[in-house]
């Protein structure tokens, strides 16, 4: 792979190429990605969306939207400092095609912050209540109608494959969805594969998948447009990774293992004793324990300890990317940048924390519980009228439950696969507030 082509400012309907150095540079076109989706609907419904805690009406816990907001600044980190040594190594990307250490900067930072953009309601859980909806669940009869690839697409139902979609998806009049660069949907793809074959390798860039079959065209372009490695894999379509994607997955590796670290103790369900001795071990280098021990609060103690941390963990994981960017380009490099940290135990050692006292919560486990329900039930209710008003078998009561599909989801679509999938991307979009008033409507449990 070579950055001059990864870098590419091409967008979706192009006819021709855009050039870096005709570019304004007061509208970057990669700085209008990161607008447009700030921007869009889909974003915005990250403010109700878990990230550790479902449902929480506490004012401090982080949601998607905070999340994803956080993961861009320091993708955005990581974005530059790469680029500027990048810029050094090969200067005809200044010299010749007018690239800059920022243009890395602005690509990873709005992949990052389209990172969840795919994620349903009510957090993993929610992907996993979807893809059991089918797997054990009443959407078990559909299975013989669709084929292998459609069929994975449902049951390992996944929120890279659904960001892809919601950013590039087309509907009458929007052609293109939000019309990003090729080379910041090349960040965003952490898993250049389609569902099947599922974890055909143990490289990191295998472990999920990133594209429904209804994008398998499309993102074939952008991947070959890129000059992203294809996979040997005989007629499966798969790349390897876009380089900067490693940023991305980095910043998201960071700021999950840190900050999700930070509202477990604000919490109360991990002891601030337990946040000195886990993350003095990431920031002993840097540390100020003058100003450290001027600090009179918890909260004041912790965020100064979590800057400094998440500081520690973006240069490491510049050096290294530096270190086997080589590897990177040739597609010889399969892990996460973390994997390679000299952190990595000290992570190790905070998530394995985190996933006894925070994940697996009661809190976190009862709410997940709910939403286990309220998927599962939306999904039933809405494919069962979808597919009875595709073939003319509408009852009133699915006509009722059709009434309350947003006005973009009451398109017709021809055939099984593609109703199902349109019916998993409504209800991925939901907001956890949304499903659970809708849920609550058509239980007859909402107070009116």
């Amino acid at each position: 792979m070579n950055w001059e082509q990864l870098l590419s400012l091409k967008k979706q309907g192009d006819k021709g190429k855009r050039l870096r150095r005709e570019e304004r540079d007061t509208r970057l076109g990669f700085e209008v990605d990161y607008d447009r989706i700030i921007f869009s609907a889909a974003f915005r419904s990250l403010q109700d969306k878990t990230q550790v805690i479902p449902l929480s009406k506490t004012d401090f816990v982080h949601t998607r939207l905070t999340h994803s907001l956080e993961v861009s600044v320091v993708g955005r980190s990581l974005g530059r400092l790469v680029g500027k040594q990048i810029i050094e190594k090969y200067p005809y990307l200044a010299e010749v095609h007018g690239f800059h250490m920022n243009d890395f900067g602005a690509i990873v930072a709005a992949a990052s912050l389209a990172h969840d953009i795919g994620n349903p309601p009510f957090g993993h859980s929610g992907e996993k209540a979807i893809g059991e909806y089918f797997s054990i669940g009443k959407g078990q009869v559909f299975k013989d109608q669709l084929t292998a690839k459609q069929w994975q697409d449902l049951v390992d139902f996944e929120g890279n494959a659904n960001g892809f979609s919601v950013l590039t998806a087309s509907r009458p009049g929007i052609e293109g969805g939000l019309r990003i660069s090729y080379a910041t949907l090349g960040a965003f793809m952490k898993y250049p594969k389609e569902s099947l074959p599922k974890k055909p390798t143990p490289n990191i860039s295998d472990k999920k998948y990133g594209f429904f079959q209804s994008d398998k065209d499309f993102f074939k372009e952008v991947a070959t447009e890129l000059g992203m490695i294809p996979n040997k894999s005989g007629g499966d379509i798969g790349f390897q990774r876009h380089p900067l994607a490693f940023l991305v997955e980095a910043a998201d590796d960071i700021c999950y293992t840190i900050i999700d670290f930070e509202d477990g103790i604000n919490l109360g369900l991990v002891s601030e004793d337990y946040a000195l001795e886990y993350l003095i071990k990431l920031v002993k280098d840097n540390i100020d324990t003058v100003k450290y021990n001027a600090l009179t609060t918890k909260e004041d103690r912790i965020s100064y300890l979590r800057a400094l941390a998440i500081g520690s963990l973006i240069n490491d994981a510049v050096n290294v990317f530096v270190e086997h960017e080589e590897a990177i380009l040739a597609g010889d490099f399969h892990q996460a940048l973390t994997d390679k940290s000299k952190y990595k135990a000290q992570m190790d050692d905070i998530i394995k924390l985190s996933v006894k006292n925070i994940y697996q919560s009661r809190e976190v486990i009862e709410k997940e519980l709910v939403g286990y329900q309220i998927i599962q039930t939306l999904l039933d209710k809405f494919i069962t009228a979808f597919n009875n008003k595709a073939a003319n078998n509408c009852s009133n009561y699915d006509k009722l439950i059709l009434k309350m599909l947003p006005e973009k989801f009451l398109e017709e679509k021809e055939d099984l696969y593609a109703r199902l999938l349109h019916i998993c991307h409504f209800v991925s979009l939901l907001t956890d507030g949304n499903a659970l008033e809708l849920f609550e409507t058509i239980n007859g449990t909402k107070r009116v």
